[in-house]
């Protein structure tokens, strides 16, 4: 299984494959004319990373992961896409004939490995396990028969929101889900190349080694499919784009009480075939 990341090293900001056992191996400079995975993704040179990675030795082992695609334009979330998830709002509503859809800016993740940041002005920091997919091949207006033909790889999340800042306002929940460094992607991209690695895809996320979530990508109520074919009716699609699809129950805030992150707690979320997204929480400082 090949895996891509940004790291920042000693030597700087760079891209390249993580090997099997945890050695970076660092690609950026073989590949002068992409100056990041996100240039890589639009030229469609992940072929291009794994030939180059096969057989060399790790160049570091010294780094930090940051989120994958450097600078995306656009981050759109899908919520409440769990028949589960939109049983818990308890308003007797069944389906929702159109998805649910919400912006966040890439300063609100950081990499795997690193804290989730609980801001001082409010300490009901959530976590919300995630696959995310991000874009390869641009288009507006796709057909959902053709999505994951637009698909250049996948990650995972975790889709960290303020709760009670969601709920500032009537119709929007953006200012609970862009708090700086709530949330992270990561810790790589795997190339997408097989619809099984989405259709079987098992979410678990576990708070301090309990499991909190548990689900699979095949009970979503919008499957990835339909979001890329709804997103991109309104917007262009373009490469390195991140969708992040849709959590299963079990966030803090459904608890009661709830359950709410604090610092010292580590976050795990877990997809067989893409690895583990794992942070810590501090506070602020």
């Amino acid at each position: 299984m090949m895996r891509f990341a940004t790291v920042s090293t000693p030597d700087g900001q760079l891209y390249g494959a993580v090997g099997d056992d945890g050695g970076f191996v660092a690609l950026s400079p073989v590949f002068p004319q992409w100056a990041s995975l996100r240039d890589v993704i639009a030229a469609g040179g992940l072929p291009d990373l794994a030939r180059a990675a096969e057989g060399r030795a790790p160049t570091h082992r010294d780094f930090t992961y940051e989120i994958p695609v450097p600078d995306p334009e656009k981050i759109l979330c899908v919520g409440v896409n769990f028949p589960d998830r939109n049983a818990e709002y308890k308003d007797g509503t069944t389906q929702p004939q159109y998805m649910s859809l919400f912006p966040r800016f890439a300063r609100s993740f950081t990499g795997h490995d690193r804290p989730l940041i609980r801001p001082p002005e409010n300490h009901t920091l959530d976590y919300e396990g995630e696959v995310a997919i991000v874009i390869g091949k641009g288009g507006r207006r796709i057909a959902a028969a053709d999505a994951y033909d637009h698909i250049a790889a996948i990650t995972l999340a975790n889709e960290g929101t303020i709760r009670d800042w969601v709920r500032h306002a009537k119709f929007n929940v953006t200012q609970g889900k862009n708090w700086d460094n709530s949330g992270a992607i990561g810790p790589w991209l795997i190339p997408f190349t097989d619809a099984a690695q989405l259709d079987d895809a098992r979410i678990v996320t576990r708070v301090n080694g309990e499991v909190r979530q548990d689900d699979t990508l095949s009970r979503m109520m919008f499957p990835i499919r339909e979001e890329i074919a709804y997103i991109s009716t309104f917007t262009t699609l373009v490469p390195g784009d991140i969708i992040i699809t849709g959590t299963p129950t079990g966030a803090g805030a459904r608890f009661d009480p709830p359950r709410y992150l604090v610092p010292g707690d580590v976050v795990e979320v877990e997809v067989g075939g893409i690895g583990t997204l794992r942070n810590t929480v501090e506070d602020e400082a």
